[in-house]
């Protein structure tokens, strides 16, 4: 993982679930890791922990539906190391209700934090990986960004997005010969906290019994992590990563 070791690596999300994952795992192959994150206990206790292990970490407070927040742990970044390598998008929320009972607030939280928090951080960190000709933004999206289901309408519909946005991006990003590179990851089901916001109990029932077979998150941050060490030239686009008795 020589490739890995001294990049600066900028992770929305980091506190839980795969992007504490991520922040940990690279951080012990040796890259500078800056984590943004709304739940700012949670988030300090990952810090502890990397430092514990001799990591090298900065953070910074990150609501992803601020746009100036995120733009702020960027400039973060550039203040302490001077430039951007990777940018991972794990900050999302997984709003799953039947569409008849009109859950307005979840569906604006998804929508803002799912597609807009991702756009931001492109926004943010593109200049900037286009001035130093070299960059790799990775986005989490979700199986269910291939597939939906009851009450699962507009979780999916914001993952669609995000692997469109992933799409279009590596194709402009191609096109321009910056050398920015563009990753979609899509879990299936992780082993993380990720469902314990799902307030219907019949929907909530589904993804219990779905999560029995979950893998851990450190699956999906070694998946990401070899990602990062290929060679600038080698472009790992789509990723599907899910437990092998999961069926959809």
């Amino acid at each position: 993982m020589d490739n890995v070791k001294n990049k600066v690596v900028v992770i929305t999300g980091a506190s839980r679930g795969i992007g504490k994952a991520n922040a940990l795992h690279l951080a012990k192959l040796g890259a500078k890791v800056v984590l943004g994150d709304i739940l700012t206990e949670r988030l300090e206790n990952v810090i502890q922990e990397i430092k514990e292990n001799g990591g090298n970490v900065v953070s910074q407070s990150t609501d992803v539906t601020k746009r100036e927040q995120v733009e702020g742990l960027v400039s973060l970044t550039v203040k302490n190391h001077e430039r951007v390598d990777v940018l991972i998008n794990c900050a999302g929320v997984i709003p799953q209700s039947y569409l008849y009972k009109n859950q307005y607030k979840d569906w604006d939280n998804g929508i803002d934090v799912n597609i807009k928090g991702v756009l931001y951080s492109i926004g943010a960190v593109l200049p900037i990986m286009h001035k130093q000709e070299s960059g790799h933004i990775i986005n989490i999206s979700s199986i269910g960004a291939y597939n939906s289901g009851p009450g699962g309408a507009v979780y999916s519909a914001t993952k669609y997005a995000v692997r469109a946005i992933t799409e279009g991006l590596r194709q402009e990003e191609a096109e321009n010969g910056k050398n920015v590179r563009v990753m979609s990851v899509s879990p299936g089901s992780i082993d993380t906290e990720f469902t314990h916001s799902i307030s219907d109990p019949e929907i909530r029932a589904r993804f219990d019994k779905l999560s029995e077979d979950a893998i851990e998150p450190d699956s999906v941050a070694r998946i990401i992590a070899y990602a990062i060490n290929e060679d600038r030239d080698i472009g790992i686009n789509e990723v599907i990563i899910r437990p092998s008795k999961q069926v959809l």
